[in-house]
């Protein structure tokens, strides 16, 4: 067999459509939802913790989609099904959101909402590395950037569009969340569910005997059949269950010290994460000695022990990546309506002003990043993908700090141009270098794998940055927008250490 054939332009926006929609839950949700727990009541430095059930989530569910993707073949293929499952469960529950009658009820949507987007998008990731050769895959994962940008573009201003252009309200009363936010987040579920129906329709899977010649045509890694069991089953259980203990011990001892010293509680969400890997390592070592080398778990452990290692170098260039976004997504409001309109009355027009301008500087960096995809091929044809990511973080960088400097909102849409450039290549480039070492039977068991160090810093952030926002800097939230941007800079020195081979 031949290698994969190229494909036309649009059989590569065909297959990506989708993520328009998926952007539009995605975009809604950053944008919104650290309003919506201000509103229903969530004070400033506890909005972190109510976040955190988005990144834990993620970490739990891509890498079981992905392995699941990996060994679905049916009618509707191997990565389709998946992408119409969490589109309908997406929409259903991007629905009920902006309904929310408590605090506790958000807190719990969210987690539901950001499963089902990750039930559609982590396939997604896999579909390039399935469809496109090798040439072709950093114009691929720069499309998808280009559909991520237009939908938050539009996703990210609905409430303030629904506002200026049609007269929807954008207050209510204390503890209702606005007409204007309610609105956008069913259009929002309308928009994901009709994208990821295009995709679904409009694109044919190859089989899995088509991949396996297409890859064995183009000299990728190949795992024959069986592949997916566990390799030195001996060696790997023994160095499981003796790790185990090493992380279970580090978390416990760094659970005994944040009581002891009377440390804020949601530090423990750090602590008893060191403490749930090792367990997790502990159950894996166990199947593994027990024979069940088959079990999804084991294997998903196995496959993280066995990352490649260009996949372990992009892993600390995602980790400081992530906690500077997920920094961003969550401080940006509070930031901007004390910082620069000097309110924090959730009930204010000022302050729901402010956060609607927010909406309107999330799709500048969103909207921008649509641009900048198309360009992002080009400048790494030129130079190279490495030298291309770390231009894109140190600008992502030098926008978040310069935050802090600005007082006219309106100087606040230049601060995007340089987050949108970092945001288009964080979502293309990584994966872009990462697709071309796996095996093409494990793409989105891996693809799932890789999501972990995107989720970790998430999860840190969660952890600390209320700690950091109340203790350290008291209350001004924009100083957690300056410490991400310091955390961009971090990833743009270390991606140059990653080996990046065509």
């Amino acid at each position: 067999m031949s290698k994969k054939p190229h494909l036309s332009f649009w059989q590569i926006w065909n297959m990506s459509f989708g993520f328009l929609g998926i952007q539009f839950g995605f975009a809604l949700q950053n944008a919104n939802v650290s309003r919506i727990f201000e509103t229903l009541g969530a004070e400033i430095d506890k909005i972190p913790i109510l976040w955190i059930a988005a990144p834990v989530t993620g970490l739990i569910m891509q890498p079981i989609i992905g392995h699941m993707s990996d060994n679905t073949w049916n009618r509707w293929g191997r990565r389709r099904p998946y992408f119409m499952v969490g589109a309908i469960l997406a929409s259903l529950a991007l629905v009920i959101m902006p309904n929310s009658p408590t605090l506790w009820v958000a807190a719990g949507m969210l987690w539901i909402m950001d499963g089902s987007i990750n039930i559609s998008m982590e396939p997604f990731r896999a579909f390039v590395g399935d469809m496109l050769p090798s040439e072709q895959r950093t114009s691929g994962f720069a499309m998808q950037s280009f559909f991520i940008g237009t939908g938050a573009v539009v996703a990210s201003a609905l409430p303030y569009i629904l506002t200026n252009w049609f007269g929807i309200s954008n207050t209510a009363p204390e503890g209702k969340i606005p007409p204007s936010v309610q609105y956008s987040f069913y259009l929002g579920a309308l928009a994901f569910f009709s994208a990821v129906l295009w995709t679904v329709v409009k694109t044919k899977e190859y089989s899995p005997e088509e991949l396996k010649a297409h890859a064995e045509a183009e000299g990728l890694p190949v795992m024959e059949e069986g592949g997916d069991e566990i390799t030195e089953p001996e060696k790997v259980s023994r160095v499981f269950l003796n790790r185990s203990f090493i992380w279970i011990t580090i978390g416990l001892i760094l659970s005994y010290i944040i009581f002891h010293f009377g440390f804020h509680p949601e530090l423990y969400i750090f602590s008893g994460g060191l403490g749930v890997y090792g367990i997790m390592m502990l159950i894996s070592g166990m199947f593994i000695r027990q024979g069940k080398l088959k079990n999804g778990v084991a294997i998903v452990m196995h496959d993280l022990y066995r990352m490649p290692k260009t996949m372990s170098q992009l892993a600390v260039v995602q980790f400081f990546s992530w906690f500077a976004l997920f920094a961003m997504w969550i401080y940006t409001t509070a930031a901007v309506t004390k910082h620069i309109y000097g309110t924090t009355d959730t009930t204010s027009e000022l302050f729901n002003r402010g956060a609607d301008w927010v909406g309107v500087c999330f799709a500048v960096y969103n909207g921008f990043a649509a641009v900048v995809a198309f360009l992002l091929p080009v400048i790494a044809k030129r130079t190279s993908r490495k030298f291309t990511h770390m231009i894109a973080l140190i600008a992502g960088g030098a926008g978040l700090i310069s935050i802090f400097f600005i007082k006219d909102p309106v100087l606040l849409l230049v601060s995007m141009l340089g987050i949108g450039f970092a945001w288009a290549s964080i979502l293309s480039m990584p994966y872009a270098i990462l697709a071309g070492a796996l095996p093409s039977n494990k793409m989105g068991t891996y693809m799932g794998i890789f999501n972990f160090f995107i989720v970790i810093p998430q999860i840190l952030a969660a952890s600390i940055l209320g700690f950091f926002t109340r203790d350290l800097f008291g209350g001004e939230a924009v100083y957690a927008l300056v410490l991400g941007g310091v955390s961009m800079f971090i990833a743009a020195v270390t991606v140059m250490f990653v080996t990046d081979e065509h």
